[in-house]
């Protein structure tokens, strides 16, 4: 599936950019994430880092998002502290965002080769979490 990038949208990647300059401080929060809703909102979060793992800025945005009452979202970023600027998602946060936004779009590049590509594009030949699921109603009525 090779979809045409679209239009970057700045707006959410200086808002992840902001996040990460003034909340990402120490080796707990080095990601920030920023999500345009289907309405239209900007929100915003940043990874729980931990050695035993923790989830990646991408993940704790999904969950904030649905707080605020946001179960789609359009257009998603992540970028990384200390200027490093937008960061890919990582796989498991691409196969969790294809599962919950199979039509989102994802900001990757740098500086000015920054596109927004849709999700399968980074995730080729992917499960879909959803293609594998019984449907219920058919399996009560056999």
């Amino acid at each position: 599936m090779t979809g045409q990038p679209s239009d970057v949208d700045h707006e959410l990647v200086q808002a992840a950019a902001h996040v990460a300059r003034t909340r990402c401080q120490g080796d707990n929060h080095t990601m920030a994430a920023a999500g345009r809703t289907e309405d239209g909102r900007i929100v915003t979060a940043v990874n729980t880092y931990h050695f035993t793992g923790g989830p990646c800025a991408e993940l704790v945005l999904i969950g904030i998002a649905a707080a605020q009452g946001s179960y789609a979202l359009r257009t998603i970023v992540a970028v990384g502290d200390r200027d490093r600027g937008v960061v890919p998602p990582c796989g498991r946060c691409r196969q969790v965002l294809l599962d919950y936004f199979p039509a989102v779009d994802v900001i990757v590049g740098n500086g000015d080769r920054l596109r927004a590509v849709p999700i399968a594009e980074l995730l080729p030949e992917s499960y879909v979490w959803a293609d594998h699921q019984l449907d219920t109603e058919a399996s009560k009525n056999p």
